[in-house]
């Protein structure tokens, strides 16, 4: 069995740490330089760094935080925000980042996912996908959940897939910051279409619920939250090791 990674995620505004519900909201939490290296000190597997304004604002991703963010971790980190070209994902990568996601740049582009998977590699080349029900389909949502592309999701993961995409993070807009578990029957549905790594985002408020997605949808690969971590709501050392009393693989 493959060992389940629980990844924290630091949404990033003005240079700073945030978190909402249904991706609105948002408060103030931390500094993304000191969760970053705490996270890393403290169990995390992987970090996923999101320049959450930068696509709505359409400008390019701060590269100064992230930098700075980058010396302190030494577990994979996963860059995103505002990637909307080659020379991003370039930009990106000098500055730290191991992999880098994108999401509205794809929406634009669909060719993009081919060309950076051909010149990174599909192992470097994430897709993050707001997804949301509307009227029962699950549709893709870009520029940070605000908008309605009308894409229907799961054809939209399943030609990325085709296109180099060598890992997805699906972030369930019907879930965020809701606290009361992850979006299991879409992410049933994805891991039922794709063949690479699917990261579940989007509604983890207890241990339990980590539990739960593992359990239930064991094609997923990995756990990401945001406002449990952040607040102390759940450590990750307890988290993985209530996981592994469960029979369920992580690295303890």
């Amino acid at each position: 069995m493959i060992t389940k990674r629980i990844i924290p995620c630091l949404d990033v505004k003005d240079g700073r740490v945030v978190k909402g519900v249904n991706f609105a909201g948002l408060r103030d939490v931390n500094s993304p330089v000191e969760l970053a290296k705490y996270y890393s000190d403290n169990g995390a597997d992987e970090l996923v760094f999101y320049d959450i304004a930068a696509s709505a604002a359409e400008r390019a991703l701060f590269t100064d935080i992230l930098t700075e963010t980058a010396k302190e971790v030494f577990i994979p980190l996963t860059v995103g925000g505002g990637i909307n070209s080659l020379s991003d994902f370039e930009r990106v990568l000098a500055c730290g980042a191991d992999k880098v996601s994108v999401n509205t740049g794809a929406i634009k582009n669909p060719d993009l996912i081919y060309a950076a998977a051909r010149k990174y590699g599909s192992q470097c080349v994430v897709l993050s996908a707001d997804i949301k029900r509307v009227d029962g389909v699950f549709r893709v949502f870009a520029k940070g959940g605000r908008e309605n592309t009308g894409i229907e999701a799961l054809e939209w993961l399943r030609r990325a897939e085709q296109n180099g995409a060598g890992e997805i993070v699906v972030n369930s807009i019907d879930t965020d910051g809701v606290k009361q578990g992850f979006d299991l029957e879409m992410l049933e549905q994805v891991c039922n279409t794709v063949n690479v790594p699917v990261i579940a985002s989007g509604g983890a408020g207890c241990v339990q619920d980590f539990v739960t997605l593992f359990q239930s949808v064991p094609g997923v690969d990995a756990g990401l939250a945001a406002s449990v971590f952040h607040f102390g709501e759940i450590k990750i050392p307890s988290l993985k090791q209530s996981l592994h009393e469960q029979g369920i693989i992580v690295r303890l």
